[in-house]
């Protein structure tokens, strides 16, 4: 049996290695620690040293008998431990239990110890604070959630101030559309007159005195009544005040499609670029359906984007307004695949494969709508005459071009730009802290294409047509779908934190200066005060009376002359004194040389052939005499209206 009295497990070989390991290598160890290196020799130096001071005190302590047996430990009392017949150290069994609350302590001993335990201590609890202690103070505010279809904190301040703007561009977009000021158009004369004739015919059931829907662009009996109602009661004035609502109304429901699709900062983007284009101006002051058809088509996209959310019927809420834009414009149809379009992509992204559904729903609904009102209102023959199947023209494609360019290239510019910046990064991150998810980038791509997409589709149809007639104001209808994106591409030009606001601010002017410029260009038509003055002394509701433009004398004259007496220049069936028949030129000529008309009032700007034909009839006519003339200025210059009447 061995005398040891030292354990023999800390007199180990391996100990001691380790232990002159210890040594050798501490002041490397406290050295690493010193400089904050992040390692584990810290952690084992300490576990060595703890083991060296434990076999240091065993070896100072008194020499213990050895226990051969349980009895003899009760014989002689507790013991802490005991050697064993080969001399090795054991901890003592009876009544030994070694309870550690230090992890590191416990980490150390457990390997050697095989009766340690680890007690976990509860921490204290923390003193109630006391009066002296301030209580930690609440956060001023709180930044609400995002919603997944918008990219910035919505706040009641930001919506106030936000409401506030719309406000400003509203009230500028009003100033630059009433600041145009002309004797009515053409069109304008055509729709409110005929308002009076179709409203007589529902309210008395006068007979009409031509089929207006037989050549009307849009249904007769909805803005053409109207306009007849309004005009009975206010005048032009007041007919042109209804599309300026209109308008307002239009731009409003943008900036809050816009809102709902990407934020604050790209609404007002949209609406202030919008509310300044040459073809928002003009027909903010102008009697014809064309704003009447814009604001329903902006209301039905509003609504396809307001129910994003909700069951897939609801977006049967688009379904009349985008009907009721069709029947106001029949060229509104090019548009209403948009919107069907727009119903899908909109539709909550967590739906899948089921949003194709509210495009079926939304689609199905305008169709049926139209159905219906087909089957009510009898043949329309001004669908194909005026838009499916309308007759092409010999304007050059190149020169549409430039001058759809011109009217809307700066915000097909910013929409591509906000749509280029949308696809490839969805947030500007000017809040970092805000989380949230954002649309895949496919669906990013889909919604810009297909907005800034339909502003091109106008131009592209005309072309088509080789036609420019009207082109000024069916760009606006594009450029309103493309306007979220130009909103979007201004705020990124803009850029986090207001970080370049020169540039929006330029982008706003230059298109503010464009829009005045061809807007006044665009409002230039003849002033027929008095052409309509001096002809209220020479007709009466016997005669025949030719006019280059009869839509407008009609209009004024109404209450001394009827519509079937006014003959226009653009065509004409004529079968002369002679019992020849004419047609065209021809027939105008033949006409004037028998003497047919009672009054002629020319100018040669809208029908010039006619007016050459015209002026050869009336060489060395005897019928006819000079009675009139009276020089207006346009766009393209000086021009006179000239009237000969019958001697």
């Amino acid at each position: 049996m061995s005398d040891r009295t030292t354990p023999t497990w800390a007199d180990d070989s391996e100990l001691h290695d380790e232990y002159a390991y210890g040594q050798q290598y501490s002041q490397t160890d406290q050295h690493q620690q010193q400089y904050g290196h992040n390692d584990d020799s810290g952690r084992r130096y300490a576990q060595r040293e703890s083991l060296r001071q434990y076999a240091q005190q065993a070896q100072t302590r008194p020499q213990v008998q050895p226990a051969h047996s349980p009895d003899q430990e009760q014989a002689g009392g507790y013991q802490p431990g005991y050697f064993t017949e080969t001399g090795s150290w054991r901890f003592d069994v009876h009544d030994r239990t070694s309870s550690y609350t230090d992890q590191q302590a416990y980490d150390t001993f457990a390997p050697f110890d095989p009766y340690a335990s680890y007690t976990a201590v509860e921490p204290e609890p923390a003193a109630a604070p006391t009066a002296a202690e301030p209580e930690p103070q609440k956060p001023g505010y709180t930044l609400p959630p995002v919603a997944e279809s918008s990219w910035a904190v919505d706040t009641r301040r930001s919506k106030l101030l936000g409401r506030g703007v719309l406000l400003c561009i509203l009230l500028v977009q009003a100033g630059l559309s009433l600041r145009l000021t002309g004797t009515a158009f053409q069109d304008e004369a055509l729709y409110i007159a005929s308002g009076h004739y179709e409203l007589a015919n529902l309210l008395h059931g006068t007979k009409l005195p031509v089929d207006f829907a037989a050549y009307f662009s849009g249904h007769p009996k909805l803005y053409p009544v109207l306009a007849g109602a309004v005009d009975s009661q206010f005048g032009l004035a007041g007919v042109r005040v209804v599309s300026l609502l209109f308008m307002l109304g239009a731009t409003t429901l943008l900036y809050s499609l816009t809102r709902r699709l990407f934020n604050l900062r790209a609404a007002l983007g949209a609406a202030a670029l919008f509310s300044v284009l040459q073809s928002t101006m003009v027909l903010g002051n102008f009697a014809t359906y064309d704003a009447a058809a814009i604001f329903l088509l902006g209301l039905s996209a509003w609504a396809v984007v307001r129910t994003d959310r909700m069951k897939a019927m609801a977006v049967l809420l688009a379904a009349p307004p985008a009907a009721l834009a069709f029947g106001v414009k029949y060229a509104s149809g090019l548009y209403l695949p948009t919107l069907v379009v727009l119903a899908v992509i909109t539709a909550h992204r967590h739906r899948g494969v089921r949003a194709l559904g509210r495009g079926v729903v939304l689609g199905t609904g305008i169709v049926v709508l139209l159905g219906i009102g087909y089957y009510f209102s009898g043949p329309l023959g001004g669908i194909s005459s005026t838009t499916t199947d309308r007759a092409k023209g010999t304007d050059a494609a190149a020169t549409m071009l430039q001058h759809s360019a011109e009217w809307g290239g700066l915000v097909f510019l910013a929409a591509l730009g906000g749509t280029i910046a949308y696809v490839l990064r969805a947030r500007m991150g000017e809040m970092p802290w805000i989380g949230g998810e954002t649309s895949g980038r496919l669906r990013r791509a889909a919604l810009g294409l297909l907005l800034t997409g339909t502003a091109l589709l106008a131009p592209a149809y005309q072309i088509h047509l080789h036609t420019e007639i009207s082109l000024y104001k069916h760009v606006g209808f594009g450029l309103f779908f493309a306007a979220p994106l130009a909103g979007l591409g201004m705020a990124r030009l803009v850029g986090p934190h207001f970080r370049h606001p020169q540039l929006g601010i330029l982008l706003y002017v230059v298109t503010l200066v464009f829009g005045m410029v061809q807007a006044q260009r665009a409002y230039s038509f003849p002033d027929s005060t008095q052409m309509t003055s001096y002809l209220r002394t020479v007709v009466d509701r016997k005669g025949t009376y030719l006019a280059e433009e009869q839509e407008v004398p009609a209009y004024y004259l109404r209450d001394k002359t009827n519509w079937t007496q006014w003959q226009n220049s653009y065509f004409m069936d004529y079968r002369g004194k002679d019992g020849k028949q004419y047609t065209g030129p021809d027939a105008f000529r033949q006409a004037v040389r028998d003497g047919k008309f009672d009054a002629i009032v020319m100018h040669g700007d809208v029908s010039p052939v006619t007016y050459e034909a015209v002026k050869e009839g009336l060489k060395n006519n005897s019928h006819y005499r000079l009675a009139a003339v009276f020089p207006y200025t346009t766009s393209s210059g000086e021009h006179a209206y000239r009237i000969w009447v019958k001697r």
